[in-house]
């Protein structure tokens, strides 16, 4: 048969000692005698008892878990943001809980609803945007809400957000210094926010400098895209220079280039991405990229969480080129 776990009733009963005095030896700050915490301590580590942490939930109405919620979980740039974010909660004494929106569509508030059922503390939203509804969900029920390169036309809510149009600027004028004389710029179906700011802040920069800019966007935001755009792009061979507005489509779009098109990199044509995501800078790529630092984002959405003001608070990633082997 299956055993459940031990109950602070049995700890108490081996400790001979109260349930109340077993509940405030495990309780930070609780009053209770050396003797009794020694005891209980012992009968504890005796029978395996853990403090059932969700039955604390129901007695504060508030728990530590900071919900998480993203699509596309797999991809490199999530993935890295979920890795640093999540050992920093743990740092702070907080648990993360993550909810895959992959099969949310486009509405991600079934997902936010049920984390309010868990009393979470705070929301974390890593793709997708809340509905307003929500969002003055979160506030009547004091539960901060945290987007990350989503920016919404409010005054109560926290935004983490990339600095896509200087980022943007800096790929155009990369590949300005390049000489490139038609240039393609590549986005996913997807069409985030992000990736729209960055594409048209790149086609400015481009056009007011008089080259002729050709955009592309198809499929989710994925290598296969990048491969898919680089084989219908590349066809024009005057196609010289190409800005992909995340690193994942601008691999895709590299070996598109070398493997299937027969161009060289970056001597017929310079590729730029965004994010420098840990395979930007592998030897086989060495991709020319605009970097938004995954450190800094993290300790900013870690500073909104700790953060006592009810106002907004609108925090710029900063992002700056690295120069690697894909641009002239």
């Amino acid at each position: 048969m299956a055993r459940t776990f031990v109950t602070a009733e049995e700890v108490a009963k081996r400790a001979g000692v109260s349930r109340s005095a077993v509940s405030r030896t495990f309780t930070p700050g609780a009053s209770v005698s050396k003797t009794v915490r020694r005891k209980v301590l012992k009968a504890a580590r005796e029978l395996g008892y853990r403090v059932n942490r969700l039955a604390q939930v129901l007695n504060n109405d508030r728990s530590n878990l900071i919900g998480v919620v993203g699509a596309n979980l797999s991809s490199p740039f999530i993935s890295k943001q979920l890795d640093l974010l999540s050992i920093g909660l743990l740092r702070q004494g907080k648990q993360c809980l993550l909810l895959n929106a992959a099969d949310a569509r486009q509405d991600i508030a079934p997902l936010i609803e049920l984390l309010f059922e868990f009393r979470a503390q705070a929301i974390v939203v890593l793709s997708g945007e809340p509905p307003a509804s929500i969002v003055d969900e979160c506030i009547a029920n004091g539960v901060r809400l945290i987007l990350i390169n989503q920016r919404l036309d409010r005054t109560d809510t926290n935004m983490v957000l990339s600095d896509d149009s200087h980022g943007a600027d800096l790929a155009a004028l990369r590949l300005i210094e390049s000489r490139c004389k038609k240039v393609a710029v590549v986005t996913s179906g997807s069409q985030t926010p992000a990736q729209l700011r960055r594409a048209k802040a790149f086609t400015q920069r481009m056009q007011a400098e008089g080259v002729d800019v050709v955009a592309w966007s198809g499929g989710p935001t994925s290598y296969e895209s990048g491969v898919q755009a680089g084989r219908e792009l590349l066809v024009d061979k005057a196609i010289d220079g190409a800005f992909c507005v995340t690193d994942l489509l601008a691999l895709g779009f590299l070996d598109a280039a070398r493997l299937e098109m027969n161009r060289r990199v970056p001597q017929d044509v310079s590729i730029v991405g965004f994010d420098d995501i840990p395979q930007a800078g592998w030897k086989s790529y060495g991709l020319t990229t605009v970097a938004q630092s995954f450190q800094a984002l993290t300790e900013k959405v870690l500073s909104a969480l700790d953060s006592d003001e009810p106002e907004t608070r609108m925090q710029v990633v900063p992002v700056t080129l690295v120069e690697r082997q894909t641009a002239r």
